[in-house]
C-alpha cells in the first residue's frame, strides 16, 4: 500500500530539515534530496513499528500548506 504524505523541507544551518506534518516526524540531510530520502525512511520505519492505535492517534488526515501575509513593524 502506498500513501501520499507531505514533506516540508527547509534549510537549517549547513543542512536541510524535512518534516511530515501529518505525523509530526522529521529528519535531516546535507542536501534536499537526502533530507527527503531520510524522512521517507523514518516514515517507513514508523509505519513498520507503530501499532494501529498509535498511527490513528498521530495521523492528521487534513493538512493545509499556505502562506500568510503579515505586517512587519
Amino acid at each position: 500500500m502506498i500513501r501520499q504524505l507531505t514533506a516540508v523541507i527547509e534549510k537549517e544551518g549547513d543542512g536541510y530539515v524535512a518534516l511530515c506534518p501529518e505525523l509530526d516526524i522529521a529528519s535531516q540531510g546535507n542536501a534536499i534530496e537526502t533530507a527527503r530520502d531520510n524522512l521517507r525512511e523514518a516514515l517507513e520505519l514508523f509505519f513498520e513499528t507503530a501499532s494501529a492505535a498509535e498511527i490513528k492517534q498521530r495521523l492528521h488526515d487534513e493538512v493545509y500548506i499556505t502562506q500568510v501575509e503579515v505586517s512587519l513593524g
